[in-house]
Order: C-alpha cells, then structure tokens, then sequence
C-alpha cells in the first residue's frame, strides 16, 4: 500500500506543478499539458501497483499494465477537460443535458483506470473483472476526499509553490485512500492469482 500510495503522489506532482504553472494559459494549451501529465500520473502509479502485483502475479506483463495505466489516466484527464473545453456551452444547455452528461463523463472518468488494467490483468487472472468497479468506487472516494482538502485551500493570489504544495497534499490524501479502498480487490487478485497459477 505504501509503495501503491508513493506512485500515486509522485505521479500527481507533475499535473500538479502543469496545472499550477497554467492556469490562466488557454484552454487547448492547459488541456494538451495536463493529458501529457496524465501520462505521467499514470506510468508511474502503474509501475507501483504492478510491482505490487507482479510478487503474487508473475506472469502480469508489467509493461503492458504501466502502458495502460498511463494511456486510461490521460484519457481520464482529457474526459476531465471536456467542460473546461466546452466552457461557458455547459451552462447554456437545458439542466437534464447538463446532469446526463456530467453522469457519463463521470463514469467514463472513473472506469478509465480500471478498465485499462483489467484488459492486461484477465489474461493473469481470470474472472477479474470485479477490478473495475472496484477501481472506480475507490476514485471516486479518492477524488472527492482531494476536492475535499482542495478546494478549501486554493484561493486565487496563492503563489505557484503554494498551489504546487496544496496539490500534492491533497493528492496525498487521495493516493491514501485510493490505495485503502483498492487493498481488498488487490488481495482478491493475488489470492485469485495464487490459484490459478500455483
């Protein structure tokens, strides 16, 4: 869980220090930057999980799974974007649009992660698809307890060490519990692994 936790936030720091650096850049600017970061996020909280993983699971192909990882973590923040793109649009469109689609971006945000890895883990473990909902009910925590921390600390005029700071905090607290809520589904897929290949 500590090595899962440490991916996580070293991972995060560079969307950190990205959307810290631009946040009064334009919006195809910010969106490109902070994907590339995604990238980022995601190799590194995938080379953790998988070095994790790969003690119970040796035939997962590690490289596969960090690839993954990383390719669903910028596909998250891109999905992430799309109001930021859309900008002032969202608000003009009638409420039920609005909800309908922030429930489909949601989902399709909080299922990225999970479904990537999955594609690699079942050829491991088969039956593994309870990882995805999983991964998505931990994100979803994990998210709302970094907007919870977040969210209260930034305020405009805080200087760019300061937002970098407030970031990784809140990241911290997001990896921690991202990495509590996934540890059950993790020793389901050792144990499935155990099995299957002992």
């Amino acid at each position: 869980m500590t090595r899962v936790t440490a991916g996580e936030v070293l991972g995060f720091t560079a969307p950190a220090v990205v959307g810290a650096a631009l946040v009064t850049a334009p919006a195809a600017v910010e969106v490109s930057a902070l994907v590339a970061a995604g990238l980022v996020e995601g190799a590194l909280l995938g080379a953790a999980q998988a070095s994790v993983l790969r003690r119970s699971l040796p035939v997962l192909r590690t490289g596969w799974f960090v690839m993954a990882t990383a390719l669903a973590a910028a596909t998250a923040y891109a999905v992430a974007m799309v109001p930021v793109v859309l900008g002032d649009d969202v608000a003009s469109l009638p409420v039920p649009v609005q909800v309908a689609g922030g429930a489909v971006l949601a989902a399709a945000l909080l299922s990225t992660i999970g479904t990537a890895q999955w594609l690699v883990l079942r050829r491991a473990v088969p039956g593994s698809v309870f990882w995805i909902p999983a991964t998505a009910a931990a994100w979803a925590v994990g998210l709302g307890a970094f907007l919870a921390v977040s969210t209260p600390l930034w305020q405009p005029g805080r200087s760019y060490a300061l937002t970098v700071a407030i970031g990784v905090l809140a990241a911290l607290v997001m990896a921690v519990t991202v990495a509590v809520l996934t540890l059950p589904a993790a020793l389901r897929l050792a144990a499935a692994g155990t099995e299957e290949h002992g």
